[in-house]
């Protein structure tokens, strides 16, 4: 999810009227809470202000991109796309907690996406050792008798690549400041860096590839009654008080926009390209433009100086 450990700062939160800092200011607690945990502070200080060298310079298109309000709408679609693998979906129904603990699961996905991004390269390298860890515990069987294990390399990979294009293309649509077309082969390939780290095989690195490999994914794609159960929870009833849920619904209208046409029928979504090219579309634009709205007003956690490492799609 986005950076919020991070949000950067804008000359309007100084100048705004006392009455409107504080609503800002309440907003972006919430927010900061829900996703980076009950101490934002400590985490973002934890992650950008603890100095040594990262695996990403701050502006890097991987920054960019995971620093972005857009990611709350590509987590949304990240979700609704993963869910589609019947294995993956089936390792996640049993053992991920989305249902149980869905904040939990937010913060620790938020955490590791942060930690990875801008925490220096020792709290990154043990964020990855830590899902490999959790990783090789999960393994079942689907609801109609296939063995899944959420180590293995199809399922890794599958993960990787519904995340990257998810995030990238959410950021693309609705992020602050889109990545031209190197910067779009730049973030590809240093998401993969990620990827490989935590043992997904022979990512892409050039953005025409990562739509060449979701591709061959295709066939194996399957709307079974877990991933449906899993679009209805996220998109329908989410753990939210009713206050929240009008916000929530826009995040949520943007994310099914961005779905592919031919996932409708599978997750039982509604497919009407005219309201969602309008009102999907505008809603998630409103909502982004809030969230950041919100975060700019926090204060910035990056460090003075920071040690910086070579690129990495170098590593």
């Amino acid at each position: 999810m986005v950076d919020a450990a991070a949000p950067r700062s804008s000359p309007g939160a100084q100048a705004a009227p006392g009455g409107l800092r504080r609503l800002r200011a309440e907003a972006a607690g919430v927010l900061l809470r829900r996703v980076a945990g009950p101490d934002p502070t400590e985490a973002r200080d934890r992650i950008h202000r603890t100095p040594g060298p990262r695996w990403f310079a701050p502006d890097s298109a991987i920054a960019r991109v995971h620093g972005d309000a857009s990611m709350f709408v590509g987590g949304l679609r990240a979700l609704l796309l993963q869910s589609l693998h019947p294995r993956a979906m089936a390792a996640v129904a049993a053992h991920s907690g989305y249902r149980g603990d869905p904040w939990g699961r937010l913060q620790r996905t938020a955490t590791f996406l942060a930690t990875t991004t801008f925490g220096v390269e020792t709290d990154a390298e043990q964020a990855v050792a830590v899902v490999r860890a959790v990783h090789a515990r999960v393994r079942g069987t689907t609801s109609q008798g296939e063995p899944y294990a959420a180590s293995e390399p199809e399922l890794l990979r599958w993960v990787h690549l519904a995340e990257t294009d998810s995030f990238l293309l959410a950021h693309q649509r609705l992020g602050r400041e889109p990545l031209d077309a190197a910067g779009c082969d730049e973030y590809v390939a240093q998401a993969a860096v990620v990827g490989r780290a935590l043992g997904a095989p022979d990512l892409p690195t050039t953005l025409a590839d990562l739509h060449r490999q979701l591709g061959a994914y295709r066939p194996v794609l399957d709307g079974r009654q877990e991933a449906r159960d899993a679009a209805r929870f996220l998109l329908a009833t989410p753990p939210l008080p009713w206050a929240a849920r009008p916000a929530y619904w826009a995040l949520a209208l943007a994310a099914v926009d961005l779905m592919p046409r031919w996932s409708r029928a599978e997750l039982g979504l509604p497919d009407v390209p005219l309201v969602e090219a309008t009102l999907g579309r505008s809603a998630g634009r409103a909502a982004t433009r809030a969230i950041r709205w919100a975060l700019d007003s926090a204060p910035v956690g990056a460090p003075d100086a920071v040690e910086q490492t070579e690129p990495a799609d170098a590593r």
